[in-house]
């Protein structure tokens, strides 16, 4: 039986549920991008939320989703790493105990983040899967709540409430561009967006070393697609064999799918630096990335969700000296 989908009442309610402990983020226009596209773009700042992520909205929901026999037992998650600073951070808020389950490809400005928090962390394999099936065993042995990242209908109510902002903040606004993995974010987008304006264009872009969204639309079911080093870490990771919402809701609800080489993301990395002097992760910059290279038609009133913060600061000084350097022709 296919799972009953996520519905703009259920991002409502997240909204009402989150509002003491999520805060809304800024929307701001962005000159240079506007200028470059002759369309009017404006950034969504999720990299500006707490945890430095748009995952702790859905992180938040469902936490407080739980039973308090729940919290008290503790919860555990899998990640890329954003995801996991996000529940340790609203676990550690409502002094729920938290491990958190990565893979040995999470950078270490990442995993330094989540020791931050306070959690355990437990490196486990060379994947995002890998850690998954860690996660579950957790669960089973010691009674903890997995909080799905993704392909859980409270994760993605919440991603939606960027959605609702978004129609109360620019309810001109005619496309939605974000960095597409898992698809909880666009998921939520899209059961807050579609319902008000079936015409607004859902965008996610991937990185081209595993993007297991874009392919597994690609063949019409779930696949496991091998992971690879990137610029965009955040948007690796399996959508899962057995994916209930978010593998139906991305065909539903996205309306465009793309995948960006790495120079592409690196541009966008650079461009947030240099005009918008903000330092965001591969995957926040991919929709930057999309605009200057021209991959997405991003319409007459875009919005591009950046989403994380995420990157160490070598990084970030290796990307923009490249990008310096192809942009002056050394």
């Amino acid at each position: 039986m296919q799972a009953q989908p996520v519905t703009q009442r259920d991002v409502w309610e997240a909204k009402k549920r989150i509002s003491h402990s999520a805060a809304n983020t800024p929307l701001i226009y962005s000159p240079v991008l506007s200028d470059i596209t002759g369309a009017s773009i404006h950034l969504k700042l999720e990299n500006l939320n707490e945890s430095g992520s748009f995952k702790i909205r859905g992180a938040t929901n469902k936490i407080l989703s739980l039973s308090p026999e729940q919290q008290d037992r503790g919860v555990t998650t899998f990640s890329t790493g954003n995801f996991g600073v996000s529940v340790a951070t609203v676990a550690r808020k409502l002094e729920t105990k938290a491990i958190i389950c990565i893979s040995k490809r999470v950078p270490e400005a990442k995993v330094d983040a989540l020791k931050r928090t306070g959690a355990k962390v437990e490196i486990v394999g060379e994947s995002q899967d890998e850690a998954e099936k860690h996660c579950y065993h957790l669960e089973q042995e010691h009674g903890l709540t997995v909080v799905h990242p993704f392909d859980d209908p409270q994760i993605i109510a919440g991603q939606g409430t960027i959605g609702l902002e978004l129609l109360e903040e620019l309810p001109e606004m005619d496309t939605v561009i974000g960095g597409l993995s898992g698809g909880g974010l666009h998921s939520g987008l899209g059961a807050a967006l579609k319902p008000a304006d079936s015409g607004i264009r859902v965008v996610g872009v991937s990185t081209a070393k595993g993007a297991a969204m874009y392919e597994s639309i690609k063949a019409g079911k779930p696949v496991i697609v091998e992971e690879q080093d990137t610029l965009a870490d955040s948007l690796l990771g399996g959508i899962g064999l057995n994916n209930q919402y978010t593998f139906n809701m991305v065909q539903q609800y996205v309306d465009d799918m793309m995948l960006l080489e790495e120079n592409e993301i690196a541009s966008g990395m650079a461009f947030m630096l240099e005009t918008h002097r903000m330092a965001v992760e591969g995957a926040a910059a991919a929709g930057v990335g999309a605009i200057l290279h021209d991959r997405v038609r991003p319409g007459s009133h875009a919005v591009v969700v950046i989403s994380g913060s995420s990157v160490d600061a070598s990084t970030m000084l290796s990307v923009t000296a490249d990008y310096q350097s192809t942009e002056t022709g050394q």
